[in-house]
């Protein structure tokens, strides 16, 4: 099976278990209170992104024969990267403006928008 197939697949499964995070922030809302997640819906943020990117890397896995190693890194970094950007917001906004996490988000954002012009361009093989 392709690299990022199986990515993508765990992706879609950590995606999926996070709909549990979902459910307990309806149902439970002071566990996040308790951990000091000020901001809930980051969590369905977070769920929704993993499934979203678990399925871009299911379908490029599946239509791109043998991508540059390169292309798959930056494609799983990416991928990996940008739905855990939303976590440190909600803890505390002010986390979105310290320099590491800019430059984490900055590199995670180049890395998918570079990663996804580079597949469209190779194309189905």
């Amino acid at each position: 099976m392709d690299l990022l197939v199986q990515i993508g697949l765990i992706e879609l499964a950590v995606g999926g278990l996070l709909g549990w995070a979902v459910l307990m922030r309806s149902e439970k809302p002071e566990i996040f209170q308790r951990i000091g997640l000020k901001q809930p819906r980051a969590v369905l943020q977070i769920h929704l992104d993993y499934v979203l990117m678990g399925l871009i890397l299911i379908a490029l896995g599946s239509v791109l024969d043998d991508p540059p190693p390169l292309l798959a890194g930056l494609l799983i970094f990416g991928t990996v990267v940008n739905p855990l950007l939303f976590l440190p917001g909600a803890f505390d906004k002010a986390n979105e403006k310290r320099l590491p996490y800019r430059v984490v988000a900055v590199a995670s954002f180049v890395s998918i928008s570079v990663g996804l012009v580079w597949a469209a361009i190779l194309g189905p093989s």
